[in-house]
Order: C-alpha cells, then sequence, then structure tokens
C-alpha cells in the first residue's frame, strides 16, 4: 500500500519573551516529527522590539527547521507579504496556528492562498483588560470558523464549542512529554541539593511556571508560610519569570519568608531543579494541559495540584497525585501535609505518574495522533 506523500506543515506562533508551554510542544513536536508523514517548518513572528526573545537557541539546538518574521510592531502589514511568499515558496499544505494573532492569520492564508487552517488552543491564559474583553472573545469567534481543531483539554474544547464551534470539528490532545529527556537520577540528588543550598535536613517544595496571576505563586506563598510555621526545615523554590515577579518578593519579605524561599527566575532546563525536591505544587486558577505537571510526573516528583484546566485530565486524584479545588487554600495546604508526612504514599503515586507518561502521554503519542490529523485535514 503506497503512503500519501507527507504533509507539508507550517507551525506558526507569535510570543513574546521566553515563551512557555506551547514552545515546548511546537519545538519538540517537529523535532519528533515523521518525515515520512509530515514535514514541519517552525515559523516564529518575532517584534523587532522585544529584547527578552528567548526561543531562537532552542530550536537550533534540537535541530528544528526553524525561522523567524520580524515585525516592527504588533501590527506589521509587512508580515503578511512575507507569510505568503513563505507558504508559496514550501508548498505548504496547513498552517497550524497556536495563539489568536495567529489564528487570525492562518484563517485569511486560507482564504486567500487555499492552504488548509488548523489551531491547537492552549488556552486563554492572559490577565490584561485588552486580553480578557477584546483580544479573546474575538479570537473565540474566529476559532469558530476553523474547519478543524486541536484542544489541549476538555475544558478548553467545550469552550471552544461553547462559543459557536461545531463539536465535530474539535479534538482534544492533551500535552505529552519525552519520557526519555526527563528520566531523574537518583545518584545526582544529593548533589544538586548541595548545590542549591539545601541539606539532607530540609524538605523542599517547588514550583515551576510563568509568575502570572492566574499561576496564584501568591496564594502558594501564603499556604507555605502557614506550612514553615509548623516545619521550620520547609524550604520553596520557584522558578520562573513574569510580571509577578517583583509582586512575589514583596511578599516573601513580608511574610519573613526571605531565607526559605527562592525565586529562580526563568529556567531553560528544569530537569536538574526536580532532583532537589521532595514535591511539586502547582497552585493554578487556569491552565491548559500544563507541561509542568507533566514533567513532575515524568521526574517521579510527587505532585500536588489544583484542578485547572486539563491538570485533572493528566493526574487521577489518589492515583498520580493528589488533585484540589482550585483557590481553595486550606486543601492545598492539606494536601501537601498529606504527601508530607506519608512518603511512601507519595512515591507510589509518583512511581504510576511515571508509568502513565511512558504510555498515555507520552511525546511520541501525541505526535503520532496530531500527524493523523494533519492527513485528514490536508486530503479532506
Amino acid at each position: 500500500m503506497t503512503m500519501p506523500r507527507p504533509v507539508k506543515v507550517l507551525e506558526l506562533r507569535s510570543v513574546r519573551g521566553t515563551g512557555g508551554g506551547p514552545e515546548k510542544t511546537i519545538l519538540r513536536g517537529a523535532t519528533m516529527a515523521d518525515p515520512r508523514r509530515s514535514q514541519v517548518t517552525v515559523c516564529y513572528l518575532r517584534d523587532e522590539r522585544d529584547q527578552e526573545f528567548g526561543v531562537t537557541t532552542r530550536p537550533e539546538r534540537e535541530g528544528v527547521d526553524y525561522l523567524e518574521i520580524r515585525e516592527r510592531h504588533s501590527f506589521d502589514p509587512g508580515v503578511w507579504p512575507k507569510l505568503r511568499a513563505l507558504i508559496a515558496e514550501r508548498h505548504i499544505d496547513i498552517v497550524h496556528a497556536h495563539d489568536y494573532k495567529t489564528n487570525l492569520l492562518a484563517l485569511l492564508l486560507g482564504k486567500r492562498t487555499g492552504v488548509k487552517a488548523l489551531s491547537t488552543v492552549h488556552g486563554w491564559t492572559g490577565h490584561s483588560l485588552r486580553e480578557r474583553f477584546c483580544y479573546y472573545p474575538a479570537d473565540k469567534r474566529v476559532l469558530a470558523r476553523f474547519r478543524r481543531l486541536i484542544a489541549v483539554s476538555s475544558d478548553i474544547g467545550s469552550e471552544l464549542i461553547r462559543h459557536g464551534a461545531n463539536p465535530c470539528a474539535v479534538t482534544t490532545v492533551l500535552n505529552g512529554i519525552d519520557h526519555q529527556q526527563f528520566v531523574r537520577d537518583r545518584n545526582r540528588e544529593r548533589d544538586i541539593r548541595q548545590s542549591m543550598g539545601f541539606d539532607s535536613s530540609h524538605v523542599v517544595l517547588g514550583a515551576i511556571g510563568r509568575l502570572e496571576p492566574q499561576k496564584r505563586f501568591d496564594l502558594l506563598l501564603d499556604v507555605f508560610a502557614r506550612l514553615h510555621r509548623q516545619h521550620p526545615e520547609a524550604r520553596l523554590v520557584i522558578a520562573g519569570d513574569g510580571s509577578r515577579k517583583s509582586a512575589l518578593a514583596r511578599q516573601r519579605a513580608e511574610l519573613g519568608l526571605e531565607g526559605a524561599v527562592t525565586l529562580l527566575g526563568h529556567i531553560a532546563d528544569v530537569r536538574p531543579v526536580h532532583h532537589a525536591l521532595d514535591l511539586f505544587v502547582q497552585s493554578s486558577d487556569y491552565e491548559g494541559t500544563p507541561n509542568a505537571v507533566l514533567e513532575a510526573m515524568a521526574m517521579e516528583t510527587p505532585v500536588v495540584a489544583t484542578s485547572a484546566g486539563g491538570t485533572a485530565e493528566l493526574v487521577e486524584d489518589g492515583v498520580h497525585g493528589r488533585i484540589v479545588p482550585i483557590g481553595a487554600g486550606d486543601a492545598l495546604y492539606e494536601a501537601i501535609e498529606s504527601a508530607l508526612s506519608d512518603r511512601q504514599t507519595a512515591a507510589q503515586m509518583a512511581a504510576r505518574a511515571r508509568r502513565r507518561v511512558e504510555s498515555d502521554l507520552s511525546f511520541e503519542s501525541r505526535v503520532r495522533r496530531v500527524e493523523s490529523i494533519y492527513q485528514e485535514v490536508a486530503h479532506a
């Protein structure tokens, strides 16, 4: 049986700064694509004013077919002819968008060039008034016009349908992880903990994510302050950068936790951090399918997390970790206390979580599902 020709895909993304979870999904997906099924080009729209743009070196390191289109500002019309030329030169079949700006561009490119438009919807995590009351409502109307959509959680899929998307057009594909890249080496734990200033007497909690309001690191600090009063040996590290960095530093000082809480800033490779952790905590109000939770599962770091977004689809409460309601500080505290007081049960759940990412949540499985969607879209 003759295989259909490879589908030529343009992954299109616009982001400022270092980006977030979608970057891991896009770049790793391009690396693992089967060239017999899909040929992927990754294109980022890069604002020339953005001095913190941190995506460029990663695709070079991973061997991704990557390019950037520079724009003078967010509404630079010069982007349009460059995209049209790129589609023609590379004979692109599908423009695969990942955010509200590229969603609109993909839809318009489809109308003008005949290319197929596809979007992976990672959620609407911004917090500015412009995003909440202008860009995101407009984005949901745009997405309702797509003939095929990938939602990274069932919650996001339901939201798309509520705003007019055809239910038959929406497919939920949870994020995955390359479990061969994320492996805990017990022999490294002691040295890494020491290098971070921790010894065997410390109990180390960790959180990873952009320092933005929806991640609720303010709630985590309040919960940790309560925990630290009962367990002075407890320590908390938070890896990430964002608009709430200064506010969190002030809150840490007000709570008297400067010696117990470390703000690590942006960490490109979180694997060493996990080797120092006894427990991973997610305190978010909103998520798509959180890559940080997947990484903790793969690294066999016990997980306590809120039920935000697709988190409860990754972690079954009491099986792979502990899941608590969003915004429930008391429940978060009790789940952390339980995990720390019964290390054996926590370790057993972490081992089951590892087995889950080796099977259902492997990145290879996710890539194969997306490639099947590419074939369906290209030949529809």
